[in-house]
């Protein structure tokens, strides 16, 4: 089951999606006691509500109406550094890198978990904003991302799976300065806009988690072609790891990682230019397509 959030003159519509026949269906008219709010659903989904399958044509979908699916999660997004093999080998040698001091500690041996606030994910069609002090050298990363259904704490990794309500894509924009600047990541990745995601939420009964394609191009050039399958640290390793400090709650987004081919992987650097257009991609789920804009500061003052 695909479901989605899309923009209407009357605000957010939540949505079942048929992405084959570019159809959908409010979920108001398919089941009105479920909630209007999407993490709302995914909790009363995952404690036994139930979403009848569509009836009728349903109604035709423009995809420029399609919003971020799960804009805001209960906290911040968890996220994972380092989380495929040849990302951790390339991130090691770019410079860039805080956490390693060579290529024989590259890999590391526990998750290296960060988060991102809500405050930065933005829609699946949004601009990425070039704000300056923050736009010298960005980076992008596409990234598969788990949402949760059943909450809870101290799950064991042979139950972990039980609690994943599904799947939806990020690209976990970086500032790459701010990076290494900092020495730590939240101020270089928790940028407002610096997470687009989308285009569907999917539920896990669709997917093969364990063995699903992730690619990235800019401006149409192949940057980033991986499986989940070079996963240093799986998905139930990850839930394990998060909830054994604390509670998962129902939409919480925990984002996987990023494989290799990210700008400062190169020699030099690729990084993200005015106009450039970037679009992440995943099987079963769809792409996300963002082009880097310009942003004056003074229209972003007092804009919270």
């Amino acid at each position: 089951m695909k479901l989605a959030r899309l923009k209407t003159g009357s605000g957010a519509r939540l949505v079942r999606v048929d992405a084959a026949s570019s159809r959908f269906w409010p979920i108001e008219t398919l089941a009105a006691n479920l909630p209007g709010e999407m993490t709302a659903l995914i909790a009363a989904l995952s404690d036994g509500a139930t979403l009848p399958e569509p009836t009728g044509e349903g109604e035709a979908l423009d995809p420029a109406m399609l919003l971020a699916p799960v804009p805001q999660p209960p906290r911040n997004i968890f996220c994972v550094g380092k989380n495929y093999h040849a990302h951790a080998k390339e991130f090691a040698g770019s410079g860039y890198d805080s956490s390693s001091t060579s290529a024989a500690d590259a890999i590391p041996k526990a998750p290296i978990i960060f988060t991102k606030p809500f405050t930065s994910i933005s829609g699946p069609w949004d601009d990425i904003p070039m704000v300056p002090g923050l736009d010298a050298e960005l980076d992008y990363e596409a990234e598969l991302a788990v949402v949760i259904g059943r909450g809870g704490r101290c799950i064991p990794k042979s139950d972990a799976m039980s609690h994943v309500f599904g799947y939806t894509l990020v690209n976990d924009v970086t500032a790459r300065d701010l990076q290494g600047k900092h020495k730590q990541w939240l101020l270089g990745k928790g940028i407002d806009g610096f997470c687009p995601m989308g285009p569907f939420l999917v539920t896990a009964d669709e997917l093969d988690a364990a063995a699903m394609r992730v690619t990235c191009t800019v401006n149409g050039e192949k940057r980033q072609d991986a499986t989940t399958a070079d996963l240093i640290f799986d998905i139930p390793t990850l839930i394990e790891t998060i909830s054994l400090s604390m509670a998962l709650l129902p939409g919480d987004i925990i984002a996987t990682g990023t494989p290799e081919g990210v700008g400062i992987g190169f020699k030099p650097p690729r990084f993200l230019r005015d106009g450039d257009v970037v679009e992440c991609a995943i099987e079963g789920i769809g792409s996300i397509r963002n082009t880097l804009r310009k942003v004056d500061p003074a229209a972003l003052r007092g804009a919270a």
